[in-house]
């Protein structure tokens, strides 16, 4: 990894008024979960009309706003993208911290390449998610058998990424940049049918629209919305139980403990994030309920129960 820092001669973050008019326009302000006037923000900018617009919006409410861009080393033309994010920053004037990876295709490379990226992402840091963004990981995490961290994906934890565009739509940030008169990056990968993701955008979402006769991304975000209020009130219940302890975990509540194992082997790293699968979080409570004294966990991760007390080992 590579780092490269560029500064600007301004030290404001302003749009020329005509920019400001369009932001304005747009009516999009009022919809983006941005902090306070004035607060400073890191904005994740990769080139995409997404993250072009939400460094545009940021810029607009009066955030103090630096950059960073993270190249993945993963395509020939990757110096290009970051070469406009330093010309759209100089246009706003904006600082860039230009972060570069080394990425290899193969197995599990969009997993890879998220990891990698937010390792050296700030904490707090901002992205362009939107709602189209959170409807697909929605659709993902159910597929992979996710419990309710996974339909109630993106939501806000201490140092995790903010995103304030989830209550815009994909088709918005495009027309914004279109306004703008901002030719975006069109990143190749997003149209390769070997990521789940591309295929859950371009089939599924249109023939569960064609299905259903109505915007299902729209009802995905609000039912997001409501599960992330659920699942923040079952968190806190499930903050009293010791997920080491097999007895207290065995006695309590299937939700709660169920959401004390997912957050035990998100800390520990067995899993990335809380989305652990239910099969997953079943053979932790099989051993718990004393049903067997271990079982194989994923990425040679296996839990141990000795004494009604449960461990985490890994091979």
């Amino acid at each position: 990894m590579t780092r490269t820092v560029g500064l600007n001669e301004s030290d404001e973050s302003v749009l020329s008024s005509a920019d400001q008019a369009v932001v304005v326009a747009s009516g999009l302000l009022s919809r983006c979960a941005f902090p306070p006037v004035g607060s400073p923000v890191v904005c994740a900018v990769s080139g995409g009309a997404d993250s072009v617009a939400l460094l545009t919006l940021a810029v607009g409410f009066g955030l103090d706003v630096s950059v960073v861009h993270v190249d993945h080393g993963l395509r020939s033309e990757s110096g290009s993208d970051a070469a406009f994010v330093a010309e759209l920053c100089d246009r706003w004037g904006v600082s860039l911290v230009v972060e570069r990876l080394c990425l290899h295709a193969g197995p599990n490379l969009e997993a890879r390449a998220r990891s990698a990226r937010y390792g050296v992402l700030p904490l707090g840091v901002l992205t362009g998610h939107t709602a189209d963004d959170l409807a697909e990981t929605m659709l993902l995490n159910l597929m992979r058998g996710a419990g309710l961290d996974g339909l109630s994906p993106m939501r806000a934890r201490v140092g995790g990424p903010l995103r304030p565009l989830l209550g815009i739509r994909r088709t918005e940030t495009v027309a914004l940049c279109a306004a703008l008169g901002v030719t975006v990056v069109d990143d190749a990968m997003n149209h390769d049918d070997r990521f789940r993701r591309v295929r859950v955008r371009r089939d599924l979402i249109p023939l569960l629209d064609d299905i259903a006769a109505r915007d299902v991304v729209a009802v995905l975000a609000r039912q997001g919305g409501v599960l992330a209020e659920d699942a923040a009130f079952v968190d806190s219940l499930s903050l009293a139980i010791d997920p080491t302890d097999a007895k207290a975990v065995a006695s309590a509540p299937m939700p709660l403990a169920g959401r004390a194992v997912r957050r035990w082997l998100s800390d520990a790293g067995v899993t990335e994030g809380p989305v652990a699968s239910v099969a997953l979080v079943e053979r932790v409570l099989h051993v718990a309920r004393g049903e067997g004294t271990g079982a194989d966990l994923v990425g040679g991760w296996r839990v141990q129960r000795t004494a009604q007390r449960l461990r985490l080992v890994r091979r």
